[in-house]
């Protein structure tokens, strides 16, 4: 597949960029991409929650009332869960929610999802580029001369780019992400996936 490189005026420069068939044109594998989202969600967990259960629970172990003539039901402490302030009965504690998933599935969530991007019409390349300074007016008006301002966009660029990545920040549904740590997830939820070309070359050495 071909794609025209396109400037930040959304023009085309006369390039264009061959996608690689075995990574932008694979018969998709569904399974790998809800595996490959699974682990990416459940790695975003921070499994920190906490409740304190009845064994830590501050306060006093004297027995609150007699345990008969009293008309209701015996009580030993003001710890016990049915009670307000009491402790939780098998409250949460803090965990890893993240699973493992072997590489070759992961590459071939990533393969899978490109591919659906690519037979969408979802995918566009555009020349380089950089700021010298965060602006995010000048990223805001880059989107919008690619006609997808308002869209949610993840563009890809060959390497970490700081100004860039800054310039993105303020601007809600567009994200900025390295090529070598572009995730399944991240491909599935753009509307419009943005490479660099660089970037291509990136995915190329990735999948080799």
């Amino acid at each position: 597949m071909k794609l025209d490189v396109l400037n930040t005026q959304g023009q085309s420069t006369g390039r264009s960029v061959e996608l690689p068939a075995d990574i932008f044109g694979i018969e998709p594998n569904e399974h790998a991409v809800y595996l490959s989202v699974k682990q990416y969600l459940a790695n975003q967990r921070q499994g920190t929650h906490k409740s304190k259960e009845r064994g830590e629970i501050a306060g006093s172990t004297k027995k609150i009332k007699r345990q008969k003539g009293t008309g209701t039901a015996r009580a030993g402490s003001m710890k016990n869960p049915l009670f307000r302030g009491g402790g939780r009965v098998f409250g949460p504690r803090p965990r890893t929610y993240g699973i493992d998933l072997n590489k070759k599935v992961k590459r071939l969530a990533r393969k899978s999802a490109l591919s659906v991007k690519a037979t969408a019409g979802d995918i566009m390349v555009m020349e380089d580029f950089s700021f010298d300074a965060p602006k995010t007016s000048e990223y805001a008006n880059i989107l919008n001369n690619l006609n997808v301002e308002g869209q949610k966009t993840v563009v890809v660029t060959p390497d970490y780019e700081k100004e860039v990545y800054l310039s993105s920040r303020n601007i809600q549904g567009t994200e900025v992400v390295r090529a070598a740590d572009l995730s399944t997830y991240q491909i599935m939820k753009a509307g419009k996936l943005i490479l660099a070309e660089g970037a291509v070359e990136k995915i190329k050495e990735t999948f080799a």
